[in-house]
This record gives structure tokens, C-alpha cells and sequence, in this order.
């Protein structure tokens, strides 16, 4: 399951464990492309919180992290990013870049 998350509970959400954010937009083409990927690795993997924020919604930790472009995936570990990519990622390319990060 995709938790959505907003400004007010970003750190909260996002602060224990490997968390991914989407970061997305109703109108973004390459964002509907890439909510499928995400729901799909939240199905599988029980080791990662999987997240999105809607942007027009929520603007402010957006600007606060400088996401100039979505779709923009941000990976916390503890509460620290560890990575960061901007534009559709493919399945099989996000998951082993958690795998760097999961336990």
C-alpha cells in the first residue's frame, strides 16, 4: 500500500526505517507512468514505506528539498536521504536501488 502523505506529516511518516516518496502531480504524464511501478513494489516489499505527495497540493517540502521536476523519488533511511531520482524510474531499476538501502 502507497501512503499519501502531506507537508504536515512528511517527517513523521518518513522519519524510522526506508521510506520512498513519490513526489507527483495530477496533470504529470511520466507521474501516472510511474504510480503503477510503485504500487506494484509496495505489493511486494514489506521492508520499505512507500509514500506520495501530491505537489500542487503540498508545495511546501517541495520547495524546502528543491524538487524542481516530477516525477522526483526521494529515498529516506532513519530520516536522511540517501538518494534521489528525478523522472520515470523503471521496476526493476528501483528495486535494487532499495535494495542498497533495505535490510
Amino acid at each position: 500500500m502507497v501512503d499519501a502523505i502531506t507537508d504536515q506529516t512528511f517527517a513523521e511518516e518518513t522519519k524510522d526505517g526506508v521510506a520512498l516518496i513519490d513526489f507527483w502531480a495530477t496533470w504529470c504524464g511520466p507521474c501516472r507512468m510511474q504510480s503503477p511501478v510503485i504500487e506494484a513494489l509496495a505489493e511486494e516489499r514489506q521492508d520499505v514505506h512507500f509514500t506520495k505527495m501530491d505537489v500542487d497540493e503540498n508545495p511546501n517540502t517541495a520547495k524546502e528539498l528543491g524538487i524542481m521536476a516530477i516525477p522526483t523519488l526521494i529515498i529516506k533511511k532513519d530520516g536522511q536521504i540517501v538518494d534521489r531520482l528525478t523522472g520515470y524510474t523503471p521496476k526493476e531499476k528501483l528495486d535494487q536501488i532499495l535494495d542498497q538501502y533495505a535490510d
